[in-house]
């Protein structure tokens, strides 16, 4: 998850002579690399409840996600806002949609910190097995939650250094499955576990895309580059297009490989699915190895997405969406008190869903954070089809609308298929 948004981006500087230093191939990137990260390293997991014909919901997801990210790409272009979140549906809809998208999304980030928790516990067991069973995990994720809080304290910075460096360390255990999984790939062990639930496939894969979903959480960021690429008008929905496209391709063949190299049964009980899919394949070491890396790229996920939760918090303090006093800026700048709420609320969020299993937990936490989330794309999406009012061109102003209504309707029959 990151996120920010006809007017503002057409009136910055343009023209031959000048250019803000993005160009479509560039932007992709960026968007790309805002979505690949944490998310998927406990989800394989997660899946394999259904099977590997989970790779068709991760197909219609991917749908969805590129009508969302052109969503939110004509958005940053027509209203360019770093609050965009918030200032769409208050501005389009009603003062009180854009509260409700603020508490949406403010619930859906300290929610999903604790599942990105949950999957450092799970990585972090590769090495220490004992921490596997209710109570020990649960005190790991405390620690590792404080760990965090503690590191938001010392400054932004902190966070900043954490969250950098291990960028490119989170991209080895995808790339790494997708590789020996080319090389590993058994037919029989795929389609083996095809629908192990047994139960229609209209059903079962409909179930699966909130869950499928919390891969896709930051599709929102797209809306940030329009002020940073050049020629946004036309190459902002190539970038968010293309830049979703591209993360959807890596995740759903990362997916496909873990699911054609560990059996269904054996990867619902996984604590670790890259790892134990690297180590199967390419031996122990090497699994241990993924296992570091996607476990230090959770950490750093977890540090940066605790200050986006903090800061939500202070900016609903300072709309009057939370009592003031629950607010405030210390030294370098940190929001000290909005960083301690945040840090108490996951505790007591992991409390509060404390499972048999890790997945089981994980599941739930990212089901909650995921419909959150699809809330606030809903509002903003109907914003969007009330915002293209303002377009001269009628051809173009019904294609904009439809766009708005049909990613609104999507986001809704995502979240009527999980009840």
């Amino acid at each position: 998850m990151s996120h920010m948004p006809d007017g503002a981006a057409a009136d910055a500087p343009s023209g031959p002579g000048f250019t803000r230093g993005l160009g479509p191939v560039a932007a992709t990137f960026l968007v790309a690399g805002n979505m690949i990260g944490s998310g998927v390293f406990l989800l394989p997991a997660s899946l394999a409840a259904i099977g590997s014909a989970s790779i068709i919901g991760w197909a219609v997801a991917s749908v969805g996600g590129l009508i969302l990210a052109l969503v939110f790409a004509l958005l940053g272009i027509m209203r360019p806002d770093v609050n965009g979140l918030v200032r769409y549906p208050a501005d389009a809809l009603h003062p009180v949609f854009g509260f409700l998208s603020w508490g949406a999304y403010w619930l859906g980030a300290w929610v999903g910190n604790v599942a990105i928790a949950i999957a450092a516990v799970g990585y972090l067991a590769v090495f220490l097995p004992g921490l596997i069973g209710p109570v020990a995990s649960l005190a790991t994720t405390l620690a590792i939650i404080w760990a965090m809080v503690a590191a938001n304290l010392w400054g932004p910075r902190a966070v900043a250094w954490l969250a950098g460096s291990t960028l490119i360390v989170g991209l080895v255990p995808i790339l790494a499955a997708i590789a020996l999984g080319v090389l590993n790939f058994d037919p029989a062990i795929f389609w083996g576990s095809w629908n192990v639930s047994g139960q229609p496939l209209s059903q079962v894969v409909p179930g699966s895309l909130v869950m499928i979903f919390w891969a896709f959480m930051g599709l929102e960021s797209a809306s940030v580059a329009a002020a940073a690429v050049d020629d946004p008008r036309r190459n902002l929905p190539i970038a968010a297009l293309s830049g979703v496209a591209l993360a959807a391709v890596v995740y759903t063949a990362a997916t496909a490989a873990v699911m054609g190299v560990i059996p269904a049964g054996r990867l619902a009980a996984s604590t670790a699915p890259f790892a134990d899919m690297v180590a199967m394949a390419a031996g122990p070491v090497a699994g241990a190895v993924v296992a570091a890396c996607a476990l230090a790229k959770t950490l750093g996920t977890l540090g940066g997405w605790v200050l986006v939760a903090a800061e939500a918090g202070r900016t609903g303090a300072a709309s009057g969406y939370l009592p003031r006093a629950l607010s405030s800026r210390g030294v370098r700048n940190t929001p000290v008190r909005d960083i301690l709420l945040v840090g108490l609320l996951m505790s007591l969020a992991a409390l509060a869903t404390l499972s048999p299993t890790l997945t089981t937990q994980f599941n739930a936490l990212i089901n909650a954070s995921v419909l959150m989330i699809l809330a606030v794309y809903i509002l903003c999406a109907l914003a969007l089809a009330r915002f293209a009012s303002a377009i001269e061109r009628p051809g173009r102003r019904w294609a904009v609308r439809a766009i708005g209504v049909a990613a609104a309707a999507f986001c809704v029959w995502m979240i009527l298929a999980s009840l």
